[in-house]
Order: C-alpha cells, then sequence, then structure tokens
C-alpha cells in the first residue's frame, strides 16, 4: 500500500497541516489524523513511509490508555466507527490513523526527558562542558552513557527552523512558574513508567518528549506520546556506551541524509526505496514489541 502523504476528507474545512499530522476544526473537537509523512532535520521528505502513521497513532493510543492516570490528556476517541460519524462521507483510509480530541492551545515549549545522554544533549555537553542550560552535568560523561538521574530538559517549539534546549528557569519566563513546574512533574512522572514498562519488553527509553496545551479543563497532555516519532528506544540486549546506539526510529532515514549532500534545508528530497524499507521494519518493530497487538491499518 503507498504512503498517505495527505488526507483530503470531503465536506469538511481544509485542515492545519503539520510535519506529519492534519488536523481538522470539527467546531466542538479536532480530527488529528496521522499520514505516513516523515521528517527529519526539520524538514519533511518528499515520500512518506508505508503505515507509519498507523504506527504513530496507535501507539499513542495503547500509552495514553496506559499513563491516564497520570495527567488529564486530550483523548477523546480512537475508535473508527465513532471518528467516521463525525464524517459527512465514508474515509476508508482513516481507519487505524485518526482520532478524535480535545481542542487546546499548545503551550510553547516541548517537555523533554531524558535517562541517557545522547543527540543534541551530548553535542552541547562535548562543546560547553558539564554545564549545559543549568544542569551541571558530571565530567567525563561518554555517547549513550546512562545518567545519575533522569533530567528535564525543555526546548521551545520553533515555527520555523530547529527548536533550541533552553533552562528551566527559561520554561518559567515563557509560561509561569506553577505550569512550568506542573508540567515538569507531569514529564517526569510519565517517563519514569513509560520507562519501567520499556524495560519489561526488552528495550531502553532513552529520552522523550511531551506536549501540553491549555483547555477548558486546565493543563492537559497532547499530541502524540511516546512514539518512534517522539522517543528514542534502543534495544537492552544490544546497549553499548561511547557510541551511538540502534535505535528503533528514523536514524536510517537521518544517517542517509547526513551522507546524501542535502543541506538540510526544506523541502527534504525523496528516500531511497532501502531507506523506505528499512525504516518501516523498525517503526513496525517498535509497535510490534510494545503493543504486542496487530497493527490496524486502512
Amino acid at each position: 500500500m503507498p504512503a498517505l502523504l495527505h488526507s483530503a476528507l470531503y465536506q469538511l474545512p481544509a485542515p492545519r497541516i503539520g510535519k506529519v499530522r492534519d488536523v481538522y476544526d470539527l467546531g466542538s473537537e479536532v480530527l488529528i489524523v496521522a499520514t505516513d509523512r516523515i521528517s527529519a532535520f526539520d524538514a519533511v521528505m518528499a515520500n512518506g513511509i508505508p503505515n507509519k502513521g498507523c504506527v504513530l497513532n496507535q501507539m499513542s493510543a495503547f500509552w495514553f490508555n496506559k499513563l491516564s492516570h497520570v495527567c488529564p490528556n486530550h483523548v477523546m476517541s480512537f475508535n473508527h466507527e465513532e471518528v467516521q460519524a463525525r464524517c459527512p462521507k465514508l474515509q476508508a483510509e482513516l481507519k487505524g490513523r485518526a482520532m478524535l480530541a480535545k481542542k487546546a492551545k499548545t503551550l510553547p515549549v516541548e517537555c523533554v526527558a531524558r535517562r541517557y545522554i545522547c543527540g543534541s544533549l551530548y553535542k552541547e555537553y562535548i562543546m560547553e562542558g558539564g554545564s549545559v542550560h543549568e544542569l551541571d552535568l558530571p565530567n567525563g560523561l561518554v555517547n549513550s552513557q546512562k545518567l545519575p538521574e533522569t533530567i528535564f530538559t525543555p526546548a521551545t517549539k520553533a515555527e520555523e527552523g530547529h527548536d533550541e534546549n533552553i533552562s528551566f528557569k527559561k520554561v518559567i519566563d515563557i509560561v509561569g512558574s506553577e505550569t512550568a513546574h506542573l508540567i515538569r512533574d507531569w514529564t517526569l512522572k510519565l517517563f519514569s513508567e513509560a520507562c519501567e514498562y520499556a524495560e519489561s519488553r526488552g528495550l531502553i527509553l532513552a529520552d522523550t518528549k511531551f506536549e501540553f496545551g491549555e483547555s477548558e479543563e486546565g493543563i492537559i497532555l497532547i499530541d502524540e506520546i511516546l512514539t518512534p516519532d517522539s522517543s528514542r528506544y534502543w534495544d537492552a540486549s544490544l546497549y553499548s556506551p561511547g557510541k551511538n546506539q540502534p535505535s528503533f526510529d528514523k536514524q536510517f532515514v537521518r544517517d542517509y541524509l547526513e551522507s546524501s549532500g542535502w543541506d538540510k534545508n526544506p523541502p527534504g528530497p525523496e528516500l531511497p526505496e532501502e531507506i523506505v524499507q528499512k525504516t518501516q521494519e523498525k517503526y513496525m518493530d517498535a509497535y510490534q514489541r510494545i503493543v504486542g497487538t496487530p497493527l490496524i491499518t486502512p
């Protein structure tokens, strides 16, 4: 089945188009469709990964349900029949990749929790030393090393260009002290419980990001959670600090792009079929390891 790059739902208003999701305003709620688009280095690639949207949507459904006791979230329904009932015409392509959600105004910070030092934080650590965004990390850490404790490393949400890691003090400046402490506490609690479950499935959850929004009910957890797009999962049996770890995400895409000569400015190039297939296998593997049930596809 070819990748679904754009949704076009009959008799519904034009959606707000994100990097991966199309969001339809239904008045009292929103309809969120996870397409198969894939982004890297803040650019969307010309082609997608078949059924990637189904993986993202259904992994999020699993985690929202499992962690619903930690904090309120925006989920109204992942049920296909309930989604279909809100559409004027049959939309078979929505099966497995759509959800109804409460309306919320996204807070302008991304909430990142890390248990291992890797990725952008490790690069900043090497460049700046132990004091990165007022974290005062230990000296001598190596790539992918487990940290003494989980840390909260928020980032700004950039409308254009790259997100930027910031200090907790900056989060307080942006959203206020009460909200900043609330979303930090929820982030660390969500992450802790997700790490424990991932370990039971033979996986390491190295880091993840959450987003929160302001709703009529107050602050709620929104967007996707704990998917290969927003999280770094490693196979625990293969873990070896001191280098990049094999991960269940779009690392094949990033590695290809780094070697392709692309200047990392939008639009993204077309991905070779081999990269598409390997990336699809990683997403499917992550889904099976975490959720353990058959993936629902259109």
